[in-house]
């Protein structure tokens, strides 16, 4: 497994390339601008998938751009996100029509990798977490040190709780890869994030 990280987009969305060095099939995560750049990083490896962690701008704006160069990627979203509440955050319905759509359970293969899609809404009603291995690819959900914005169109404090009480319940000191910021693991967010700290303490 190879995984590299770029910043793309006007925000610096942390974009994650994620490759199966045996097949060299690869999955393009959160493309949020940038593809020319996303397409010279992928160095030859086949894409297979852009795989969207939940429908804000900064985390899709490169994806129409990104498939129509590399037509053979299909790309997911979960359908809440396909058409948000509000246009100008959620525009990939405007920009694209062949999407397909995953939710909770769903499992993408990459080559013999495997990601396992956890629906964690909070951020936005459609936010996924994608799972492969001890990797926590959370989108705007779990950040180093806090977590996503709950005060958009779609956002629920009550949700992202929940949301964060699910990831910081999972087993094993995983590998969290935020939409933003610095990488970190669930076992730091366990012990210093005061959001994920709160959700933990909190019953459902």
């Amino acid at each position: 497994m190879n995984v590299k990280m770029m910043q793309v987009g006007s925000l610096g969305t942390n974009c994650y390339i994620l490759e199966d060095e045996k097949t060299r099939e690869a999955a393009v995560i959160d493309p949020g601008g940038d593809a020319p750049e996303i397409i010279k990083a992928l160095e030859g490896a086949t894409l297979r998938y852009i795989l969207l962690t939940h429908g804000h701008y900064d985390h899709t704006g490169g994806a129409a751009e990104l498939a129509k160069a590399l037509p053979q990627a299909e790309v997911y979203i979960h359908e809440k996100d396909f058409r948000g509440v509000a246009p100008s955050m959620f525009p990939l319905c405007t920009q694209m029509d062949e999407v397909k759509f995953y939710g909770e359970g769903d499992r993408i293969a990459v080559g013999g990798l495997e990601l396992q899609v956890l629906h964690t809404p909070g951020h936005s009603e459609g936010s996924v977490t994608l799972r492969c291995g001890d990797l926590l690819f959370c989108g705007d959900t779990l950040f180093a040190g806090s977590c996503g914005r709950t005060d958009f169109p779609g956002g629920s404090v009550p949700k992202m709780l929940a949301s964060l009480r699910r990831l910081g319940e999972l087993e094993g000191d995983l590998q969290v890869l935020p939409g933003h910021m610095d990488v970190s693991t669930l076992e730091e967010e366990r012990r210093h994030n005061p959001y994920l700290r709160q959700a933990l303490r909190e019953t459902t």
